[in-house]
């Protein structure tokens, strides 16, 4: 302890004891109106209940589920609508099919692990005449110049790619996005799909209700029609994920029909040491200037 030099020096012994007094009292009792921060703070009453709690208590129950989405589209929901055919039935599946991939309860369709079947009977009349109206009057040949020349460039900003999966699910909602703003859209097809551009085209006009206007090698061009109404778009469950691909039959069997195991062997490895007739660069262009020269 340091000492002062009073204190050090010849303080009598009563004004050593006033002040060890002093000294005592201040550390161990303080004024009534001082408050250290340490002191115990007053617990608070309870909250009444929120309304929207006692409102959730009277209905009887907790929060509830939002109600599956329904959609007025007259085709089965499925991954991919050009690179898969309806008449192909799978052998087995790699996840279960109570798994939909539009998320529990989101849609009022059943998933059979393929595809999600539309609810109710045939609309093609109904839908066919709804897609008329849409369209509306033919485009003239130099309103259809004018689309062609603003939107077949590569730096146009509609633009949506259309890769390996083909016409997917979740690219009709985009097709229907860009809609909303601009009267076409430019769709640039790279893969394999643009080995049979006739399909696509076809599914993208059956899926969307559109007209294409242009279609040139990979690059197609999708008009939505003079009188579409963006408010009137139909509605477009999205998927969540991608569904693993379903086990199909071997595309090639180990044993053609009519052959033996051993003759069938010996002319696939004739067939892999003969020498090939073509080959085919790195570039899908290739494929898509044979296939159109072949047509």
């Amino acid at each position: 302890m340091l000492l002062l030099p009073w204190w050090r020096g010849g303080a009598s012994t009563a004004a050593r004891a006033i002040l060890a007094r002093r000294l005592h009292g201040a550390c161990y009792f303080s004024e009534p109106d001082d408050d250290p921060p340490f002191t115990r703070i007053v617990e608070r009453l309870p909250r009444a209940p929120a309304e929207a709690a006692v409102k959730r208590e009277a209905q009887g129950g907790g929060i509830r589920p939002p109600e599956p989405a329904h959609s007025d589209l007259p085709f089965d929901f499925r991954y991919s609508y050009s690179e898969t055919d309806p008449a192909w039935r799978p052998i087995g599946f790699r996840e279960p099919t109570r798994f939909s991939p539009f998320g529990p309860g989101r849609l009022d369709r059943p998933w059979d692990g393929v595809a999600a079947a539309r609810v109710g009977g045939e609309a093609t009349a109904a839908v066919a005449t709804s897609r008329e109206e849409a369209l509306g009057e033919p485009l003239s040949e130099e309103e259809v110049e004018q689309l062609v020349e603003r939107y077949r460039h590569s730096d146009c900003s509609r633009q949506i790619n259309l890769g390996k999966g083909g016409v997917t699910h979740n690219m009709l909602d985009d097709i229907h996005n860009h809609w909303k703003r601009a009267e076409a859209v430019r769709i640039k097809c790279l893969g394999v799909p643009t080995l049979d551009m006739d399909n696509i085209c076809f599914h993208l006009e059956d899926k969307t209700g559109g007209k294409i206007i242009y279609c040139n090698l990979n690059i197609i061009i999708l008009y939505r029609g003079r009188n579409y109404d963006p408010k009137q778009r139909p509605e477009i469950p999205l998927m969540l994920w991608k569904p693993l691909a379903p086990i199909y039959p071997r595309l090639v069997q180990n044993v053609a029909d009519g052959l033996t195991f051993e003759k069938t062997k010996e002319l696939r490895n004739t067939g892999l040491n003969s020498p090939p007739l073509m080959k085919l660069s790195k570039f899908e262009y290739l494929l898509q200037s044979v296939h159109h020269t072949i047509l």
